[in-house]
């Protein structure tokens, strides 16, 4: 690997901008090409950052030179893309989720095992600094047996944002609020309280016309017997409310809360240990709902690719998450409480 670790990146939507900044601002890494089909958002791309543009991803596989691709598409479309870039030798860096079924989640890690390439999932909330904290809380034992966790999202999506794009908010390329907005959250709660034995659900579009949910709940059983609940929505007048995560045990209560779970509420041990000095400095005040976490992961990328750490979210880790999220779904679906892992692929 060369001193300087070059990415191209395919879609640029609404969240290439955040790949853009923590490219730029992450040394040693440099964006070589960018591609999206609509000619006038990839020409806008490629002179503001100063690289060449495609509108055929094909071609920028091919004419580009760089170690990786991120994969900023239609969520449909992160299996099909990555694939193309892990067959023509590139790592690949895919944006939250991975993919809409567990078949192409599966087909998209065995194509990068098989290209002998890293698969990168994006889940930047896990390195927030408050998160952070709250993981090394937990891998020291301080609360003790864990007994509740909820997470929960209030947000506001309005028609006009499912509107810009013909693909937002379908089955087939985005998924609803849990699939597409919530993913991160869902992803926390699963990695931070461990895996999940069960999930009852109910979903809802109740204002949206889109064919997802705009809007749902769900209640969990770990395997370590705690309990958990998921709400979420795309809904709340007039702004985004929170994106918040707390958890109870035997020896601990902690919230985080903020618009992100950026700033910790509350944090509360039986016994000191030298974190609980950290928690005010943990806080941050992100512009946006995606935080200030695509730095930190672009920096695990760049450290990775030099053989000095591991993945910090990679294609297994990033179908489990994925995978609760569809046992979600087929809860909503049939009305019955579903059992994990799910017995064939959704």
């Amino acid at each position: 690997m060369s001193a300087v670790v070059k990415v191209a990146l395919v879609g640029c939507g609404r969240i290439a901008g955040t790949h853009f900044e923590a490219i730029r601002e992450v040394e040693g890494l440099e964006l070589a090409g960018v591609c999206d089909i609509i000619e006038e958002r990839a020409r806008a791309a490629g002179e503001r950052n100063e690289v060449p543009w495609f509108t055929s991803y094909a071609a920028m596989l091919e004419e580009v030179a760089c170690d990786a691709v991120a994969i900023c598409t239609p969520s449909g479309l992160h299996p099909q893309h990555g694939i193309q870039a892990a067959r023509a030798g590139k790592h690949v860096i895919c944006e939250k989720p991975m993919a809409i079924a567990l078949q192409g989640a599966d087909d998209l890690v065995h194509a990068c095992d098989q290209a002998g390439v890293h698969l990168f999932v994006v889940k930047q909330n896990r390195l927030n600094p408050s998160v952070q904290l709250v993981k090394r809380a937990l891998d020291k034992g301080r609360f003790g047996r864990l007994y509740l966790a909820n997470t929960t999202v209030r947000w506001t999506r309005p028609q006009e944002y499912y509107d810009q794009a013909p693909w937002r908010g379908t089955w087939e390329f985005d998924g609803g609020a849990f699939m597409n907005q919530a993913s991160h959250y869902v992803d926390l709660i699963q990695w931070l309280v461990g895996p999940v034995e069960s999930v009852v659900a109910k979903t809802a579009t109740l204002a949206r016309r889109v064919e997802t949910e705009d809007t749902g709940v769900a209640v969990l059983k770990f395997r370590s017997g705690a309990l958990g609940v998921i709400e979420v929505t795309m809904l709340t007048y007039p702004r985004n409310l929170e994106g918040s995560f707390t958890l109870l045990g035997e020896k601990g209560t902690v919230r985080i809360g903020g618009t992100a779970v950026n700033r910790i509420e509350h944090w509360a041990f039986a016994d000191y240990d030298d974190d609980d000095k950290l928690v005010d400095a943990a806080a941050t005040n992100p512009p946006t709902v995606y935080g200030f976490g695509h730095a930190g992961y672009y920096r695990n990328v760049l450290a990775v690719l030099r053989g000095e750490a591991q993945p910090e979210t990679d294609g297994r880790a990033g179908r489990k998450s994925l995978e609760l999220i569809l046992g979600i779904y087929e809860s909503a679906r049939t009305g019955c409480e579903v059992a994990l892992p799910l017995k064939s692929r959704q």
